[in-house]
């Protein structure tokens, strides 16, 4: 099959000049930071970035702080410089870091740190050779067919968004629910990958009680290991489960955080979920900020979610029994049919980010 056409077939006096220069500047901005993403991961896992957060440094400087050959980091302090991510002194030769890109390249605690998310493209860019036959089949991928960077660099990319809005604006945008979790409520975080959301959880309510579950085994290990190292241990458990099958029940709250658009029968797990809360119980879904219609989603946002969608979220639903493939972009009509067909009786979108919508379910 040919993926392009010949020339003759083409009329080029078809084209806007001015509109070609603005798509090539678009492409050529793009290619940029494709081509940038495998160094920012390297400037994240080589120590580049706290190091010359530290204070200005020439490219032998900081490979001498780093213990890094000084060819290769003067390129990638070009680079870095060009994309705006460092700055550079001429008169000096020296490089540094501002606040706003200390804040997005080393304070991983924050509430905009960004290497995670070039870890998770490199491991898409890995990934996307499998994809090609897919395309032609339809056949699922599934999340644990991923490599293996997909997993943390997932974990890192969404927990500055947990940090900054989880227990601060999510739980306190539902009805009643920080007043139990203060007195101590079971809580069940279903899909929950490395623990990131039901970990926090678990630091910020101490009376409460936190199971979280995942279908990926790998996924599980890791939480129960950045439990122990948070020193929730204790009253936080991790098990390998299926969201639709999860085998306990009687919570006061269920979670499920950018999770529900993945999962091959979203319905049965909502119905599950639906069971199994207690009375007065509440499910608070988090899903990928999306409009109803196509051309609400149309910017910057929506292009990274449909990206995700198309390499992770519909391949991951059509790996599993019912494959309904709701993708990153299903939006809050959609979302609110399939909880209501679950048996909830009121559905609402509590909160709503630029990233995120948060929707509050009760039986």
């Amino acid at each position: 099959m040919t993926s392009t056409i010949d020339a003759t077939q083409f009329d080029p006096s078809t084209v806007d000049e001015a509109k070609m220069d603005e798509l090539a500047g678009r492409i050529i901005t793009d290619v940029g930071g494709a081509a940038s993403a495998g160094l920012v991961v390297l400037g994240d896992r080589l120590g580049l970035y706290a190091a010359l957060a530290r204070g200005p440094a020439t490219a032998d400087e900081l490979a001498e702080r780093t213990g890094t050959a000084a060819l290769y980091v003067a390129p990638w302090l070009g680079n870095q410089a060009a994309g705006g991510y460092v700055e550079y002194d001429a008169e000096t030769g020296r490089f540094w870091m501002t606040p706003e890109q200390t804040m997005a390249f080393v304070v991983e605690d924050g509430p905009a740190f960004f290497p995670g998310a070039f870890q998770l493209v490199m491991a898409l860019l890995r990934d996307t050779p499998s994809f090609e036959e897919r395309f032609r089949t339809g056949e699922g991928f599934g999340w644990h067919e991923h490599d293996v960077d997909l997993f943390e660099g997932t974990a890192r990319f969404f927990r500055p968004g947990y940090v900054a809005n989880l227990v601060d604006s999510w739980l306190p945008a539902l009805d009643g629910v920080v007043d139990k979790l203060r007195a101590g409520a079971d809580v069940a975080d279903w899909g929950c990958g490395h623990g990131v959301s039901t970990i926090l959880m678990a630091q910020s309510f101490e009376r409460s009680r936190f199971i979280g579950s995942d279908y990926h085994e790998a996924s599980i290990v890791a939480a129960r290991r950045k439990a122990e190292q948070a020193g929730v241990g204790d009253r936080v458990r991790f098990e390998v489960a299926d969201a639709s099958a999860a085998p306990e029940q009687d919570f006061d709250l269920i979670t499920m955080f950018d999770c529900l658009h993945d999962m091959g029968d979203p319905d049965s797990a909502a119905t599950a979920a639906r069971q199994a809360l207690r009375p007065g119980g509440t499910l608070m879904v988090v899903e990928p900020a999306a409009g109803d219609r196509v051309q609400d989603n149309l910017n910057p946002v929506g292009r990274v979610y449909y990206a995700g969608s198309t390499l992770i979220c519909t391949p991951a639903s059509l790996s599993q029994p019912g494959a309904r493939a709701l993708g990153a972009q299903a939006g809050p009509a959609v979302l609110t049919a399939l909880l209501r067909e679950a048996g909830f009786g009121s559905v609402r979108v509590a909160v709503q980010t630029p990233v995120n919508l948060v929707i509050e379910a009760r039986p």
